[in-house]
């Protein structure tokens, strides 16, 4: 477990989302770098980790991520760009301001 300290760094290094970025939730892996997600606005998509997190960070079901739709097919795809740890996924619905269900 965390200490004070190393909680309070972790909380302030929690990236926000800017301009089309939302959060979204992580409801199955699909293989090839490709996950299912379900986002803020609603939308079921596909999502694409990009070789950044890919390399570096292990992505579960129910992990809370960041995500922006492309532009084409943005219905349908996005690409993962962020992955929050479980004490910054619960600073987020502490503060209100996720909108999903952990």
């Amino acid at each position: 477990m965390l200490d004070q300290q190393q909680e309070q760094a972790e909380i302030a290094r929690t990236r926000m989302p800017h301009g089309n970025e939302q959060f979204a939730l992580v409801k199955g892996l699909l293989g090839a770098g490709k996950i299912s997600v379900d986002c803020e606005d609603g939308k079921h998509r596909i999502g694409r980790i990009i070789g950044k997190i890919k390399k570096r960070v292990w992505i579960r079901d129910g992990d809370l991520v960041l995500i922006t739709p492309w532009e084409i097919q943005s219905d349908e795809r996005c690409d993962v760009i962020w992955k929050y740890t479980r004490t910054q996924a619960n600073y987020l619905k502490r503060t209100g301001k996720l909108k999903i269900e952990l």
